[in-house]
């Protein structure tokens, strides 16, 4: 191959094609408990929506309730991945490869949010939220039916490998995916460029900013406890127990159980089973769907 400015063009243009279609196929999971925030500077202050009650009759002035008067802040994090080819291998016409690789680093890009969201999430049992408890905790501030002060519980320990309940129908979700600059690839292949120079190497990048933070602890319960029928009853009535400020009750739906490849069978028989116990019906038979992700195993 012929090393000019042509042939450079259009070995980042088959690179990025490669990259991009691999980037917009892959299957990610992070959707599933995260909600995507835009973000413009280094990092993001967030309100404390959990906080607020529900609506009231209007009857006299109305009550304002300040979201900046507690806040919790996502920082940004830069993330890279760099390759390097060889200017004798592109001369010798030994592109293919790093084709197959540019779509790899696609694949990574699209993925990666999950990378920083699960193994978050896994370690929310160990990890502080912004109410001061740990995001799976047995003792979050909470209201009763009068709303009054009480304890809340959105997580179960025990031996066994944990599942996950999660309501994502809400606009907030359990996660938060953080994202300040998108994973583009960049090329550094002029030859004026000093890894040309003086290494005789075309290097091409990706980077982006980005985090991965908690975001509403009602919406998701974690248990360590055997998966099975009663222990999925006691998250769910767990969960739609939670209250407001003033009492009334949250509309919580713990409609997706997450679990790890260990679990896949276990789980699907306790809600996707239509008869259970030699010819019971099953009265959690599709109360929730049932997402296995890897990166809980």
């Amino acid at each position: 191959m012929d090393i000019n400015s042509n042939t450079l063009r259009a070995v980042y243009t088959g690179l990025s094609t490669a990259y991009n279609a691999r980037f917009t196929s892959v299957q990610t999971f992070y959707n599933t408990v995260a909600m995507t925030v835009p973000s413009s500077t280094a990092m993001n202050e967030y309100p404390r929506l959990d906080d607020l009650p529900g609506f009231r009759e209007w009857i006299g002035d109305r009550i304002a309730y300040d979201l900046s008067a507690q806040t919790y802040i996502i920082r940004n994090r830069e993330f890279e991945k760099t390759i390097s080819i060889k200017r004798s291998q592109m001369e010798d016409d030994q592109i293919g490869l790093f084709a197959t690789v540019a779509g790899q680093m696609g694949q990574d890009a699209a993925e990666f949010p999950d990378q920083l969201v699960f193994p978050l999430l896994k370690k929310g049992d160990t990890t502080l939220c912004y109410d001061g408890q740990y995001f799976f905790d047995t003792d979050h501030p909470g209201y009763d039916e009068n709303g009054g002060a009480t304890v809340v519980s959105n997580f179960t320990d025990g031996a066994g490998p944990a599942w996950y309940l999660v309501d994502d129908q809400n606009v907030m979700k359990p996660m938060v995916w953080q994202s300040r600059k998108a994973f583009k690839l960049t090329p550094l292949q002029s030859d004026s460029d000093p890894n040309v120079f003086f290494q005789g190497k075309f290097v091409w990048g990706v980077d982006g900013r980005c985090n991965a933070g908690f975001g509403l602890w009602q919406l998701a319960y974690k248990s360590k406890a055997t998966l099975n029928a009663a222990n999925y009853a006691a998250a769910r009535a767990a969960m739609q127990s939670i209250r407001k400020r003033d009492g009334s009750v949250i509309n919580i739906r713990p409609v997706k159980l997450l679990v790890p490849p260990s679990l896949e069978g276990v789980a699907r028989q306790v809600v996707n089973a239509e008869l259970v116990n030699g010819g019971e019906s099953n009265v959690w038979a599709k109360t929730a769907e049932v997402v296995v992700i890897p990166y809980l195993g």
